[in-house]
């Protein structure tokens, strides 16, 4: 396909938490077809090597050093991204944590409040910023979400988790009617089960206090007999919710777990 021909030519996408998993996949789908990826993350060596990753395949990009959950590390952040190309067309609101897994009353103030911070008090930062300058051009907003919270309640101990969840779901519905009338779609992503790293940032407590034991059919995921989802599977959505092909979809919740959430 040539250059000019490209889905996101002449685009600005910014992608939080875009040094690995689904941001990181995102990213490299959005650059492939043509947008200038401003890559957001903690880690500067994770985005750099996305970075390099985009430039070798022909694409474009900058790295973004913040914390989502900062209000100045955010405001910096998206401020160079819109001076560098003067313009931001599509957010992949991505970033964010498992946090801690354990009953409720167990679960320490500080633990629940770290989760709700870069979840929740993330995403709201990210479409602070980002759609100030939306309101003048239009775009494309995608929420990842996830099954948790939004179909399925059957994590144990994950309570924090699940409410920001739940919340990014109800901002995406809010904002959907206030946003309209500035030719801003906004739209969640729901993933299931994706080959990522976040499991292995997990921690989980005593969960035999929280579990309900279930017995699924052999394969929890039924499309593809229990395999989970990739990467992949996962940016092509978001990549067609931000394209222009969506042009009529906003509001709306994409479940993306091969009908793993319907068992649940």
């Amino acid at each position: 396909m040539a250059a000019d021909k490209k889905e996101f030519a002449q685009r600005t996408a910014l992608v939080t938490g875009a040094g690995s998993g689904i941001g990181m996949g995102a990213a490299l789908k959005l650059a492939r077809e043509g947008a200038f990826v401003g890559l957001l993350g903690r880690t500067e060596d994770e985005l750099l090597s996305v970075l390099r990753e985009i430039e070798a395949r022909g694409g474009h990009g900058m790295v973004l050093v913040a914390d989502v959950s900062v209000d100045a590390d955010m405001a910096k952040a998206v401020g160079e991204l819109i001076e560098a190309t003067g313009r931001l067309d599509i957010i992949v609101a991505n970033a964010g944590i498992n946090g801690i897994w354990a009953p409720i009353d167990d679960m320490k103030p500080a633990e629940f409040d770290q989760t709700i911070a870069i979840n929740l008090r993330g995403t709201y930062l990210t479409l602070h910023y980002g759609v100030a300058r939306m309101k003048s051009t239009g775009g494309s907003i995608i929420v990842v979400s996830s099954i948790n919270g939004t179909r399925s309640f059957t994590t144990p101990g994950a309570t924090a988790y699940s409410a920001t969840k739940a919340a990014q779901l109800a901002m995406v519905q809010q904002l959907s009617l206030e946003l309209g009338r500035h030719g801003i779609r906004i739209n969640a992503v729901c993933p299931g089960s994706i080959k990522t790293e976040i499991d292995d940032n997990t921690q989980m407590r005593k969960r035999k206090q929280t579990e309900v034991p279930v017995v699924f059919p052999d394969g929890d995921i039924p499309l593809t007999g229990g395999k989970a989802g990739t990467i992949e599977d996962v940016a092509e959505v978001i990549a067609f919710l931000a394209s222009d092909r969506a042009r009529h979809v906003t509001g709306t919740p994409i479940w993306i777990d091969g009908g793993q959430s319907l068992l649940r």
